[in-house]
């Protein structure tokens, strides 16, 4: 409750970060070289320098998780890291006067009883996930204002979540998740040019 993020802070103001979301099994963040592979590859992409190597992180990742008893599973971290504290509300980089800025959230997060049976609803709205050179989908950027207008119209609709189109209305991914279908044994998914490198997505296809 002490914690404090300046109101100067590059993500705050602007947006400007990387982030990662990954889910805790057996003590352990499932899949974490790739999340860090994806962090390291996406905050390099921006040059973004995060400070701290990937052993480092991954010891704060850990002693995060053991400060807050959360060891076991039903655990979902949000790693965060913005590129630091401004001098000036002012977008150009150079004027970044700090350190990137690390934030480590671990919540007890499951599936509603009711979410797994019924399932959600999917709206298709029409906010549309853009091309690579105007916001680059596959950097998962703290910029996500096109997903939360996305979900805004979902919600507002009656649905759960936003089911996004890419710009030539084929379907890119949903407006947090990624979005595919196992069916049998085939696996139905978009081509990923407009949707983030889901993780998760790539290791069920692998299987």
């Amino acid at each position: 409750d002490e914690a404090v993020v300046s109101v100067f802070d590059s993500g705050f103001v602007l947006g400007d970060g990387v982030w990662e979301g990954l889910r805790v099994a057996n003590g352990h963040p499932a899949f974490l070289d790739q999340h860090l592979d994806r962090l390291y590859e996406g905050a390099k992409a921006i040059a973004l320098d995060i400070g701290l190597d990937r052993d480092a992180l991954t010891r704060a990742i850990y002693a995060t998780l053991d400060a807050n008893g959360m060891r076991g599973d039903g655990v979902h971290i949000r790693l965060m890291v913005t590129r630091g504290v401004k001098r000036t509300p002012y977008q150009d980089p150079r004027v970044t006067i700090g350190p990137a800025t690390i934030v480590i959230i671990p919540e007890y997060k499951n599936p509603l009883p009711d979410t797994v049976e019924k399932g959600l609803k999917l709206f298709t709205v029409h906010v549309r996930r853009g091309y690579p050179d105007v916001q680059d989908p596959k950097l998962n950027s703290h910029s996500k204002l096109n997903c939360i207008t996305a979900c805004i119209q979902a919600y507002t609709a009656g649905a759960d979540e936003a089911l996004m189109l890419d710009p030539h209305g084929f379907v890119a991914t949903c407006n947090s998740t990624n979005f595919f279908i196992v069916r049998g044994r085939e696996l139905w998914t978009s081509t990923s040019l407009y949707s983030f490198k889901g993780i998760t997505q790539q290791n069920v296809i692998d299987a």
